[in-house]
């Protein structure tokens, strides 16, 4: 159990952050960070005074507070508008960012225009660690992946081990229970691993695949798999495609919680995290998903796994595409 947990983002992926922990009881105290709502200044002024009085952290803090004695939990939980309530934390759970969602007239943002809306947030993501707790280690959730990460790495320069995304436990769960639900069998038996970007590029690593220790070819014929590697790629927009709003929350929560158990009781365990580079699967200096060991230090050391040459090319692909990201986030930066 650590003293304190922040999360950053009262979103539904961090309502859900929030009450895991306090139920798995992973912290004494957890902070939840949220500006929301914001104020127009259009509004009225007694709107605008309504509006102030209001605090989406404070409220979904307050609700979960409320049912922790039906828990038998005694953990602390509070939330507020700037970031103070994650003063003192120990391991911070980064979660925001816009998501992209239809325009009244129904277009979307493009790429380009939301990448510079979540780097401005990214920007004060890091300056509110910086001033509360700059020693955390850092989980971040918020898309997209790879260049908000690479952004919190350019604005707190932290120990390469202490700064880590979350999208490879997620999509290689995804990947799993494709598998397990074409293959028939429990998702228990399935172990399967998706390295590179968090995106259209990620790679699942068939080679890895395994149905209780048994390649998963054995199970699954080339067809089967190459349309369940393809849906796991585009996992992420088929859920928003159903909801019609907002983005997947359970899972990826559970999958950053999956990291911070490791974390917090210092497991040692093997997963696909969005780790920083210095050689490894010839990249440098860049956050790309490879597996990892996490413990009580972050990541401790990065895996790196016998790649088919197919899956090399593909890897290589992936981290190109994290790359060009990259440079464009170095540019946008530079008027940020």
């Amino acid at each position: 159990m650590l003293n304190k947990i922040g999360v950053i983002g009262g979103g539904f992926i961090g309502g859900v952050l929030v009450q895991e922990i306090a139920q798995r009881r992973l912290a004494r105290e957890v902070g939840l960070s949220d500006p929301a709502p914001f104020i127009n200044p259009d509004d009225s002024p007694e709107r605008q005074e309504v509006l102030k009085k209001q605090g989406v952290a404070a409220g979904k803090c307050l609700d979960i507070a409320e049912g922790l004695p039906t828990l038998r939990s005694d953990v602390k939980v509070h939330g507020s508008k700037d970031y103070s309530a994650i003063e003192g934390a120990e391991l911070i759970i980064n979660t925001a960012g816009v998501p992209r969602k239809a325009r009244p007239d129904g277009t979307f943002p493009t790429r380009e225009e939301l990448l510079t809306i979540n780097l401005k947030v990214t920007n004060q993501v890091a300056e509110g660690i910086k001033q509360n707790c700059p020693d955390a280690t850092i989980i971040s959730i918020a898309n997209p992946l790879d260049a908000i990460v690479y952004t919190l790495n350019k604005r707190l320069n932290p120990p390469k081990n202490k700064l880590m995304g979350m999208a490879g436990v997620l999509d290689s769960g995804r990947y799993c229970y494709f598998v397990a639900e074409a293959a028939n069998v429990s998702v228990e038996n399935v172990n399967a691993v998706v390295l590179g970007g968090h995106g259209d590029t990620m790679v699942p690593v068939r080679s890895s695949c395994l149905i209780a220790g048994i390649p998963v070819q054995e199970f699954l014929d080339e067809e089967t798999l190459k349309a369940i590697e393809a849906r796991t790629r585009k996992a992420g927009g088929e859920v928003v495609g159903l909801l019609g709003f907002g983005s997947a929350f359970a899972s990826p929560a559970w999958s950053a919680l999956e990291m911070a158990e490791a974390i917090i009781f210092d497991k040692r365990k093997i997963m696909p995290v969005c780790a920083k580079l210095e050689g490894e699967y010839g990249e440098n200096g860049m956050f790309v998903g490879v597996p990892g060991i996490i413990g009580k230090n972050g990541v401790e050391k990065v895996i790196q796994l016998n790649l088919t040459d197919e899956e090399k090319a593909a890897f290589a692909h992936s981290a190109g595409a994290v790359r060009k990201t990259c440079n464009e986030v170095d540019e946008m930066l530079k008027t940020l």
